[in-house]
């Protein structure tokens, strides 16, 4: 294979895995429903969608044409995901789940000290 070819999937690989890995850490970081929403749908698509494009990069030319799998399954994904996130936000707000205000990064480790959290770093800088 092609060195610059190599070079190319090796780079979406790379934005693609970490995305997915923002989004996951996102998940699990952040602070109340409708903020852990934002990361699997907004991170860890644009992650899979390079893993994707990689995929679809590297078998187009092994096998000497078009990848049609991988842009369906890219396809899929980017149509899905907002209406899935659409979907669990609308139904959150009529379950009438609590939203945290608008905070800083200070107050929500202030808030998180108060709750007394065992084995917690509380630094913006963790």
């Amino acid at each position: 294979m092609n060195f610059l070819l190599e070079l190319i999937v090796s780079i979406f690989l790379l934005i693609g895995g970490i995305f997915i890995l923002v989004g996951s850490i996102g998940l699990v970081r952040l602070p109340d429903f409708f903020m852990r929403l934002h990361a699997p749908t907004k991170a860890t698509t644009l992650g899979m969608g390079g893993l994707l494009i990689a995929s679809m990069i590297l078998f187009t030319v092994r096998e000497s044409g078009i990848s049609v799998h991988e842009l369906l399954i890219t396809l899929f994904l980017f149509i899905t995901a907002p209406v899935s996130a659409h979907m669990m936000a609308k139904t959150a707000l009529h379950q009438k789940n609590k939203m945290i205000e608008r905070t800083t990064g200070q107050e929500l480790i202030e808030r998180a000290r108060q709750q007394k959290a065992p084995d917690v770093k509380y630094s913006l800088n963790d």
